[in-house]
């Protein structure tokens, strides 16, 4: 290799490091090799794999779950969700952390984002929380915490990444999300309960809410919570394939926003529109960039070298598995989460492949590493996104993350060396 298979490399390391976004820092790492390098291909086909990288039929499910998360929070959906978790969790201690937690993992099946998810948390929930007593760097960490559940369990995007970058079932990986969302969403729940015990938090309703008062609620949260189960039901059944699933998420979404709930005017379309158009051209722009980058990668066969010098020098599956987690969490905390997904599965899964692991459970462990970042200091996206909302100081923030850290991360090594609980859904409903 000479000096030129290295340029593109250094070239994105500076751009990062001068704070350029992730998506022009691949393009002018790329361009740089395509340009200057001797023998890189024409600069044609690096344009070519830009706009063939986002025709792909899978990825077209990114911008349908985009704008049904969107919809859905036109819809009124959201604070249906938040009716119903407080009357679930509001009178136990510390109820509105609770709320906090249990309302990412509900909303996991309509906006499928983490950054969305505390977005909508950091303006919804932390003010209340303060309101009742909660120091603004707790409310802070738990909204970016809990917003780890909600990729994890379907549609989550950064799910779809990883099928369409390793070539796997999108179903399969939808599959994969439930069991662990509800596990980290259990867990998560007991750690806050356990906080706000030691700190003496008070409920947020005096009394558990009676069976009136929440089956009044959960009548009016059921077309939210249909969609999770619809999902799977469509799948499994043959009645949509995962992208046509998100034509159907944003069909409905409208049904239950005119004419369910009231809440969508006409007037609301042009803006659901246009907000879905810049969040999806966000996500569609890195991955443009990232398939630029990967071309890049292909042509000096970095990925075959990288695999084969590991599978010299790794051959326990376990071995490699712990090796990867502890890169992911390091690249997660200064890369997006999906153009690390992107830039990265090319490079591992073949090395994975080749030690005998399901690439389907290799894919749930890549992206709740990932997402664990993503709410990680020093440059956590989550942890930006809550941070910057709320104007919260990142060192209060990090002090009261740490506890939350530690429980995601020991999810993580169950979720890694316990490889049925991610895999008995897909085996059972997969085929």
């Amino acid at each position: 290799m000479s000096i030129w298979s290295f340029l593109p490399i250094i070239i994105l390391f500076v751009c990062f490091f001068i704070k350029i976004p992730v998506a022009y820092s691949m393009v002018i790492a790329s361009v740089s090799y395509f340009l200057l390098a001797p023998g890189a291909p024409d600069i044609g086909m690096m344009m070519q794999k830009m706009v063939s990288a986002n025709s792909s039929f899978t990825y077209l499910a990114i911008p349908f779950f985009t704008c049904a998360g969107v919809v859905f929070e036109y819809a009124g959906i959201s604070s249906k969700l938040y009716g119903l978790c407080e009357l679930l969790v509001g009178h136990t201690r510390g109820g509105l952390a609770m709320v906090n937690v249990l309302q990412s993992a509900l909303m996991g099946g309509l906006s499928g984002s983490a950054n969305a998810d505390a977005a909508l948390d950091a303006k919804m929930l932390v003010p209340e929380m303060e309101k009742r007593g909660f120091s603004k760097a707790f409310s802070c960490a738990v909204t970016a915490a809990s917003s780890c559940i909600t990729p994890i369990i379907p549609p989550g995007i950064i799910l779809i990444l990883y099928a369409s970058a390793s070539n796997v079932s999108v179903s399969k990986m939808f599959y994969s999300g439930y069991i662990p969302g509800i596990i980290i969403t259990i867990t998560m729940l007991l750690l806050v309960w356990i906080i706000c015990k030691r700190r003496n938090m008070k409920p947020t309703r005096e009394r558990a809410a009676t069976p009136g008062e929440f089956l009044r609620g959960f009548v009016g949260a059921i077309p939210a919570l249909l969609v999770p189960f619809g999902l799977v039901l469509g799948l499994r059944f043959g009645l949509y394939t995962p992208t046509e699933a998100g034509a159907v998420c944003v069909l409905y979404a409208l049904v239950v926003g005119f004419f369910i709930y009231k809440q969508i005017k006409l007037s609301d379309i042009p803006k659901i529109i246009m907000e879905s158009a810049i969040n999806t051209a966000g996500v569609m722009f890195i991955l443009a960039g990232a398939q630029c980058f990967s071309l890049y990668l292909t042509w000096e066969r970095v990925p075959n070298m990288i695999s084969e010098l590991m599978i010299q020098g790794i051959s326990s599956p376990w071995v490699y598995l712990l090796i990867v987690n502890i890169l992911l969490l390091i690249v997660g905390m200064f890369f997006d989460g999906g153009a690390a997904m992107i830039l990265l599965a090319p490079l591992l899964v073949p090395v994975a492949s080749a030690l005998g692991i399901d690439l389907i459970h290799f894919g749930l462990v890549m992206s709740f590493n990932l997402t664990i970042a993503g709410m990680t200091p020093p440059f956590g996206a989550m942890m930006f996104v809550a941070t910057s909302i709320t104007k919260t100081r990142i060192e209060d923030y990090t002090r009261e993350a740490l506890p939350f850290i530690g429980q995601l991360v020991l999810c993580l090594l169950l979720f890694t060396y316990i490889p049925q609980i991610v895999m008995f859904l897909p085996n059972l409903l997969g085929g």
